[in-house]
């Protein structure tokens, strides 16, 4: 399986990539884990870390950030693995740094300038190197309604006592993350795609439905797997 989860935070991203794994030990003997990386600041940074690179120079975190997207889909990244899984990844990029990281949009200048925007035009350089290694991606859009994930926001802070937010999305920029996320979710070049509403499921029915949805897109591999699990 190479599973490919994007959406707004709060749609529930994180929780359903923890079911999906779960599933996967029960069933098909194991997944790998989802990278979680490319979101400003990274959870995997110390607070000091974290704070430091959210005010670096624009400039720093295009740099960093364009490392970081091309690596997790290098080959090395696929190479004898059977399972690569992403998380937010180009698209959370495409829509996240032109709105809060300084970079990346219709008037950039670092390092290309296009009509489209410049981390969008990188999504679809990078989805067409990733379906070249894992041509068998699911694309899976978790969404929800504005004054849903807003009600998340606000009763599950992201962050720890006594440390600035790690969170990235404000509420007055909502309901256009979500509309962003629609589009570059229709713009991907990736064929296999999956719409999840998590606004009124539970989690048992979210996992139920991805399941069902995912049947379609399972390799012939991945069938082998679950039949000898």
């Amino acid at each position: 399986m190479n599973i490919y989860l994007i959406g707004c935070e709060y749609a529930g991203k994180t929780t359903l990539a923890g079911e999906i794994m779960e599933w996967a030990d029960q069933h098909m003997g194991g997944t790998r884990h989802f990278h979680d990386h490319f979101t400003i600041p990274s959870s995997e940074l110390s607070p000091e870390a974290a704070e430091s690179y959210r005010h670096a120079h624009p400039q720093l975190k295009e740099m960093t950030q364009r490392y970081v997207l091309s690596y997790h889909i290098s080959p090395e990244m696929y190479a004898g693995h059977r399972d690569a899984n992403l998380m937010g990844h180009a698209i959370e990029e495409a829509v996240y740094a032109p709105l809060y990281y300084g970079y990346g949009g219709k008037d950039s200048q670092a390092p290309f300038r296009s009509p489209e925007g410049q981390r969008t035009q990188m999504a679809r350089a990078m989805e067409e190197r990733m379906l070249e290694r894992a041509p068998g991606t699911v694309l899976a859009l978790l969404k929800a309604e504005p004054e849903v994930i807003c009600q998340r926001m606000l009763d599950n802070p992201n962050t720890a006592e006594g440390e600035p937010t790690r969170g990235v999305v404000q509420d007055e920029d909502v309901e256009h993350v979500l509309q962003r996320f629609e589009e570059e979710f229709e713009w991907s070049m990736i064929g296999n795609k999956i719409v999840l509403d998590t606004t009124a499921a539970t989690v048992a029915e979210t996992v139920a439905e991805f399941l069902e949805k995912l049947e379609p897109y399972l390799s012939e591999s991945d069938l082998r797997r679950r039949v000898t699990r």
